[in-house]
């Protein structure tokens, strides 16, 4: 806790003036049962802080129009999302918004997304003073875009469940009428009581396959019409053929009937889809990225000058001039007006360094402005800019069809032809042998031939592993990147985050150590990225007072530290300084000054960032600043290799830095790739995807690998990767290093021979029983109860091979 909060005379102490401010609105408005409920979240929740905006943003037209809607009664709706929601004491508070806020009706939280749907009375409340009070208990709120899209997405998934709820009820209902019906084959059972299950099944079943089932007979209908036949149109077939004849042997009151093995299906196929569907969301999920990349508010300046307003950033348009102070983030593309300062744009190249910016730079929405404020004139907004190009190619990247998906169709395709064409050739054949069995012949193919143990075989062994994979922290979106890196091909490492720790930190220093608390001391006072480095290793209790301070954008810092003159920055500045503080005839520099400009320029060669130290005007010290390696990453390196993988390394970083650390971790130069720009990036991706053969691997945990981790064959976001990257990547792994990356690829292959396994033992029993029902030894009600063994089969194959985790 900072000293200066401590109160000495109070019993209760706060780390910050935020969490004083949440505590006493809380206990002003009598919700102290927050902190019972916080205290049973094991701890979950975080300090709260006030930001201490006024949110009139909120308040703007341009932003009620797009965020706001009425209800038929008056009043007003958003959706809003929350940062620092942890746990249920988060949601309880919040949730109780109405009873310290007049005018909320009310607050429902959504904990997964952290939304919080708000329903207001605005002729009572504003909607910024419903913010400032959410910010005021810790929960600083920004408006949640793309609402409709997420309102539509809800509603399918609302039909999906509904679907899956009213196949599951008739399903069950029905397996309870075949229990009765199958036990009435080997006892006695009235011809009354038999004809009344197979009607009630029969209703259940025409219900099932008239609304949860339709969708596989309108998906099978569409490939027809397109000439695309896919796996829907053999499982519509059998569907049809299953139920068509269990109601004409019904009605008949002859033959059998299949009501069990046809119910069961549509709500076990429905279940797949619903999982799947689920899983594949994120792809679609990509495009709003883009939003939490770019603020939601800027501060325009007035055409006539004066105080800058907060304004959202939709209303933003093309020559307006905005201020961004430091540590805020650019809500638009254009170009400095006035200010110097430095920027960090890793988030779109990668780079590890600040870049100085002055008037009549170009500069970027989503980078973010680390020195001094400055101020912009805006070029583009929105989907004009840079951030959302880049969003864009990653929609496009993720909408790709994988190959495995191509061959499923194909596969599909052939099947579902010979599946057809055999079915009128048995049907034909047994016609003129025996007429009277030919059709029961004919169904029974279609029937023991289902393709769902053909269709199981791949998605049971992928989505085990998955959930393999997922307890040892990495989290695979697809079966088709686990196919892609059982083969090797190319993997591309991004340096920055991925081979690297990301960000600045000491790696060399040239002096005496005893300068290093007060350069500590005097960086303390700056928030720039070099100060943030040069301070993070001196323990606090070393740090001494320093006054004084004088910052130079683009130059360094200097002031009294213990009494002494202390000047730290690059080494054209400090030199500019010590040698306008000397005398004149003055010597410029003593032999051991000498000794250390020769070492700073050593750093710089090395592609490190040299940072020079001077006392009372004698340069005493020199630091070399760069992005260190990370442990293990070498030998993984060496281990993919090993495997047969050509791994190549892209950055955005300047060429002497990546060359430094390609050297570090056994890279060849022809194989590391430096100043490339997102695009570049994109490109090397596209160039090596392009010759084919071999799956190409990206790398990458930034917004500026995120376009390459889509259009790769496969993208594999790194531990501490942006909210792009994760997205727009097949592959996330939550333990930091690239250790996991070779036991991804390991595991990859120990899932494709269970794959290869299970699809032998699906062509082995289609061909056997579909075998046997050709020659008429397998009647329909034998084919209802043996399809079922394949996929019990394959299921249990899958369960019994390790795929991640060990050896099958």
């Amino acid at each position: 806790m900072p000293l200066g909060l401590v109160r000495p005379a109070e019993d209760r102490q706060f780390c910050c003036q935020g969490c004083e401010s949440a505590y006493r609105v809380i206990h002003q408005c009598g919700l102290e049962r927050f902190y019972a409920i916080r205290d049973q979240a094991d701890g979950a929740a975080a300090p709260a802080g006030a930001t201490g905006r006024t949110f009139a943003e909120f308040d703007d037209d341009t932003f009620r129009r797009l965020h706001v809607t009425r209800t038929p009664d008056g009043l007003c709706r958003a959706e809003l999302f929350l940062s620092g929601v942890h746990c249920a004491a988060c949601v309880w508070l919040v949730e109780r918004l109405p009873r310290f806020v007049p005018g909320v009706v009310e607050a429902r939280v959504d904990l997964g997304r952290a939304l919080v749907h708000l329903t207001w009375n605005d002729e009572r409340v504003p909607l910024s003073r419903i913010a400032r009070a959410l910010d005021s208990i810790g929960y600083a709120p920004s408006p949640a875009r793309e609402a409709a899209a997420r309102a539509r997405r809800r509603a399918e998934d609302r039909r999906q469940l509904a679907r899956l709820a009213v196949a599951g009820a008739c399903a069950g209902n029905v397996m309870l009428f075949a229990v009765a019906l199958y036990a009435g084959v080997f006892g006695v059972m009235e011809p009354a009581h038999r004809e009344l299950f197979r009607w009630a099944s029969m209703l259940l079943t025409v219900v099932s396959l008239a609304w949860p089932g339709r969708v596989f007979f309108t998906s099978a209908l569409a490939a027809l019409r397109a000439r695309a036949p896919h796996f829907d149109v053999p499982i519509a077939l059998a569907l049809g053929a299953g139920g068509a004849w269990s109601i004409w042997s019904t009605v008949t009151g002859a033959g059998e009937v299949y009501f069990d093995t046809v119910s069961v299906l549509v709500f076990a196929l429905l279940v797949g889809r619903f999982f799947q569907a689920r899983q594949q969301r994120s792809a679609a999920d990509a495009v709003e990225l883009l939003f939490s990349l770019t603020p939601a508010s800027a501060r325009r300046v007035p055409a006539g000058g004066g105080e800058p307003e907060d304004v959202p950033v939709e209303a933003l348009a093309p020559g307006d001039i905005v201020e961004v102070r430091a540590g805020e983030c650019l809500p638009a593309d254009g170009v400095v007006t006035a200010g110097h300062s430095a920027i960090d744009q890793g988030v779109l190249t990668g780079e590890s360094r600040p870049v100085d910016i002055a008037p009549g730079r170009e500069v970027a929405a989503g980078t973010i402005n680390v020195g001094a404020a400055i101020r912009v004139r805006v070029e583009a907004t929105g989907e004009g800019t840079r951030v959302a190009k880049l969003m864009r190619l990653v929609e496009d990247g993720a909408r790709r069809r994988a190959p495995i998906v191509r061959f499923a169709d194909r596969v599909a395709g052939a099947f579902t032809v010979g599946m057809l064409a055999l079915a009128v050739i048995t049907f034909g054949v047994w016609l003129v042998l025996d007429p009277p069995h030919a059709l029961d012949h004919a169904v029974a193919l279609l029937v023991v031939t289902c393709p769902c143990a053909l269709g199981l075989a791949t998605p049971l062994v992928i989505t085990i592993a998955m959930g393999r994979a997922a307890r040892g922290r990495m989290l695979v979106k697809g079966g088709d990147c686990l196919q892609r890196l059982s083969t090797p091909g190319t993997i591309l490492l991004d340096k920055t985050g991925t081979i690297t720790l990301g960000g600045l930190a000491p790696v060399a220093w040239a002096g005496e150590d005893l300068w290093r608390a007060p350069v500590a001391s005097l960086e303390a006072h700056s928030n720039h990225p070099v100060a943030v480095a040069l301070r993070r290793d001196v323990p606090a209790e070393d740090l001494l007072p320093a006054t004084d301070v004088v910052h130079t954008v683009g130059g360094g810092i200097e002031g009294v530290v213990g009494g002494q003159r202390v000047v730290v920055g690059s080494p054209a500045f400090v030199r500019a300084r010590t040698a306008a503080a000397r005398p004149p005839r003055t010597p410029a520099e003593s032999p051991a000054e000498a000794d250390l400009v020769r070492e700073l320029s050593a750093f710089a060669a090395r592609g490190l960032t040299p940072v020079a130290v001077a006392v009372d005007d004698v340069l005493v010290a020199g630091v070399a600043l760069g992005d260190r390696v990370r442990p293990g990453s070498a030998a993984a390196i060496g281990q993919l290799r090993a495997l047969g993988w050509n791994v190549r390394m892209l950055s955005g970083d300047h060429p002497d830095v990546a060359q430094a650390v390609g050297r570090e971790v056994g890279l060849l130069p022809a194989d590391i790739h430096a100043g490339l720009s997102p695009e570049d990036k994109l490109a090397h991706v596209q160039s090596l995807g392009a010759r084919g053969g071999c799956p190409v691997v990206m790398v990458g945990d930034g917004v500026n690998d995120a376009a390459a981790l889509a259009a790769a064959d496969v993208g594999v976001a790194v531990h501490g990767g942006v909210e792009a990257s994760l997205a727009a990547a097949d592959v996330y792994l939550g333990t930091p290093g690239l250790a996991p990356l070779v036991e991804l690829v390991t595991a990859s292959r120990r899932t494709m021979t269970v794959i290869r396994r299970n699809l032998w033992v699906s062509l082995f029993y289609n061909v056997t029983a579909g075998t046997l029902a050709v020659l008429g030894l397998v009647n329909p009600i034998v084919a209802a109860l043996v399809m079922p063994l394949s996929s019990i089969t394959a299921l249990s194959v899958s369960l019994r091979s390790r795929t991640f985790g060990g050896r099958p």
